[in-house]
């Protein structure tokens, strides 16, 4: 425009012979409407009143924030009364950060606060969630899987929060550790390549097995576990117990998985070295179903490691926590943990804390052909 090169308003308007109060109302609506204003004349669009009505309330609540926290300093002039207040405030608003910083102090000087009370720092309603959690998993999980838990439950609580309360409330599992060796590699039976090679996460079902041999005290001896589980879901599909290892014990354990599973032809089945995997009658039944046998190389636990770990997780969340009088009662409580517990309960952090069971339920549904032959 002529007034932008420098002219003003009024030698533009005697030079084109226009009113000057004209043209100034024009330029005032001009810069009205360019700044988003309803202009001269120009009533307001719904945008523009939904805009003006929402800094009113903006407005309104700045200075309600600015009474409330002038009304504390004149009434409650003493901190430790602001502490007292979040404190009760705590039971209808569990949000102690938003309260501290709405009343003006600092979450640590109300930690504090609480500290030399005696008290604790915050009475969580997730406590009570927490402790039942905890007991249901039979004392044994941990922050993370029980973060999975209150998450499922609708309660979105913090990793390290679950931390604090589970330090608060006294939850802690207690684990001991015993070993004894059950592989006896020195033999000269026939050794299986190692097919499988670490690779622990096959993309189907029935594709890849693991088997390994443990061990069960009781106070009427040694009980021992042989054990298949399938690296798909991380399952066991196939377990039997007996008081000694003869090749008929994991022989056992890998018909039982067969039976239930109905694998296709090619499956490997993969176990250490030892003597019950080589021998003659265990070569047979991978033979007569069409199975592949792998074995770890000498001495190398990390190519099993997804079965030692089910045995440490076994262990540390059943064994070790029970005194068995006997063998029977040995078969009883490991089966519950299999059947009852690991299976179809136990959050797996590889399966994306899902069971094994509903992981499989899940992918069966997502891919039908990939996964057939789940039982």
């Amino acid at each position: 425009m002529i007034w932008d090169q420098g002219l003003s308003v009024g030698q533009v308007c005697r030079d084109m012979g226009l009113g000057e109060t004209a043209v100034r109302r024009w330029l005032a609506q001009l810069d009205a409407e360019q700044s988003g204003q309803a202009g001269i004349g120009k009533p307001l669009t719904a945008e523009q009143q939904r805009i003006r009505q929402l800094e009113a309330e903006n407005r309104q609540l700045r200075q309600d924030n600015d009474l409330l926290k002038k009304g504390v300093g004149l009434l409650c002039p003493r901190t430790e009364m602001t502490y007292r207040c979040i404190a009760q405030l705590q039971e209808k608003a569990d949000n102690t950060a938003l309260l501290c910083r709405l009343l003006g102090v600092s979450r640590s000087g109300f930690y504090a606060a609480c500290s030399r009370r005696g008290e604790p720092a915050r009475v969580c309603p997730t406590s009570t969630h927490l402790r039942a959690a905890f007991a249901a998993s039979g004392r044994c999980y941990g922050s993370r899987r029980l973060r999975a838990v209150l998450h499922a439950q609708g309660l979105r609580v913090g990793r390290y929060r679950i931390r604090t309360l589970m330090r608060i409330n006294g939850l802690r599992p207690v684990w001991r550790r015993k070993f004894i060796h059950t592989t006896d590699s020195r033999h000269g039976l026939p050794i299986a390549d190692n097919v499988l090679n670490r690779h622990f996460t096959p993309a189907t079902a029935n594709a890849a097995w693991v088997s390994d041999i443990t061990y069960i005290r009781t106070r009427s001896g040694w009980l021992y576990l042989a054990a298949v589980l399938d690296l798909y879901s991380r399952k066991i599909v196939g377990w039997a117990m007996a008081p000694n290892m003869p090749a008929e014990l994991v022989c056992s354990a890998l018909q039982m998985a067969i039976t239930q599973r109905q694998p296709p032809a090619g499956l490997i089945v993969h176990s250490d070295r030892g003597s019950q995997y080589a021998s003659e009658a265990h070569r047979a039944l991978l033979s007569r179903h069409g199975l592949t046998g792998s074995m770890s190389r000498k001495g190398n636990c990390w190519d099993n490691a997804v079965m030692e770990r089910f045995f440490l997780n076994l262990k540390r969340e059943r064994v070790w926590q029970n005194d068995y009088a006997n063998h029977a009662e040995a078969c009883r409580d490991i089966t519950d943990y299999i059947v009852g517990f690991y299976n179809n309960v136990r959050l797996h952090s590889t399966l994306g804390y899902l069971p094994p069971t509903a992981y499989e339920r899940k992918t069966a549904v997502q891919h039908p052909i990939e996964v057939s032959g789940i039982t």
